[in-house]
């Protein structure tokens, strides 16, 4: 079961970069625009990708 544990942790590594990288683009959008819209969605976006990255820590206790 570690191999898959490890598989999905990768998996939700590649989400967690695409999150960051969508947030950066809402947040350049909310710059160039001077608009709130893209500013509160990058923050959901920031705020989904920290979820992410606690359910990675959660899968990878218990080692080492």
């Amino acid at each position: 079961m570690g191999a898959e544990i490890d598989d999905l942790r990768e998996r939700l590594r590649s989400v967690s970069d695409d999150l960051a990288d969508l947030a950066l683009v809402r947040l350049r959008a909310a710059v160039d625009a001077d608009d709130e819209a893209p500013v509160n969605e990058e923050r959901r976006l920031h705020r989904a990708r920290r979820a992410v990255e606690k359910a990675i820590a959660v899968l990878g206790e218990g080692e080492g």
